[in-house]
């Protein structure tokens, strides 16, 4: 019996700096004036918040091809569905987030926050959908995954995922960190080992993470991606 918040489909929900600050372990001083890809950034504040620091970052998402108005329209409808579901959902923890009133809360605002800076700097949302980016090879510092690759591990197939991680590793010059490493049902992704494993991917290291942030059960972990130096 599926215990995990049951999602027919990606939702679209918007997520804080301070949110991503935990799921990474970012250091953003360390980040100043570097290039950031925020991929399946959504409705999320990160870039908006990052970029007023000093970090450039370029959020990318197929929900940027359409016009302000209708991803509120989207998203929305979303985060009501997920509030209303998740407080009697049995795999979080609610130690961050304290209660589906504050999170809901903090959604909003990432919302409001990304949707002022969408109308105010388009040129940072770039449309487009994985497993391919419209970018340079080695454009970008670091790459972030928030809540898409693993997490939706059943609607989104493995070869999505090997495409997709070379797709991200080819535009990153430094390396790339997707969080969680767990699925919905708050179990590890049976891809992560497969990855290690694929042939077509033995030129890099996979390494888990371990964060101080938990919300999902068993989501205190990131995945990081290096290119191995002597290959």
């Amino acid at each position: 019996m599926k215990r995990g918040l049951q999602l027919d489909r990606v939702v679209l929900l918007g997520r804080t700096f301070e949110e991503y600050r935990r799921y990474f372990l970012l250091e953003p001083d360390d980040l100043v004036a570097k290039r950031v890809l925020d991929v399946a950034g959504g409705v999320s504040s990160f870039c908006a918040e990052a970029n007023k620091l000093g970090i450039n970052v370029t959020s990318f998402d197929p929900i940027y091809s359409l016009p302000s108005d209708k991803i509120m329209e989207r998203s929305e409808p979303d985060l009501e569905s997920v509030y209303q579901a998740i407080g009697s959902v049995p795999t979080y923890r609610w130690g961050y987030y304290k209660n589906p009133e504050y999170m809901r809360e903090l959604r909003q605002r990432a919302s409001i926050i990304f949707l002022s800076d969408y109308k105010a700097h388009p040129e940072r949302y770039v449309a487009g959908e994985l497993p391919r980016l419209s970018f340079a090879d080695g454009e970008f510092d670091l790459t972030l995954v928030s809540y898409f690759l693993f997490a939706y591990q059943h609607q989104l197939g493995y070869e999505f995922h090997r495409e997709s991680i070379l797709e991200i590793m080819r535009v990153t010059r430094g390396e790339a960190r997707i969080y969680p490493t767990v699925t919905f049902e708050a179990q590890p992704s049976e891809y992560i080992p497969m990855l290690r494993s694929d042939p077509t991917l033995q030129r890099f290291e996979f390494t888990e993470i371990k964060t101080n942030f938990e919300f999902l059960v068993n989501s205190n972990f990131f995945l990081r991606i290096r290119r191995i130096e002597s290959l």
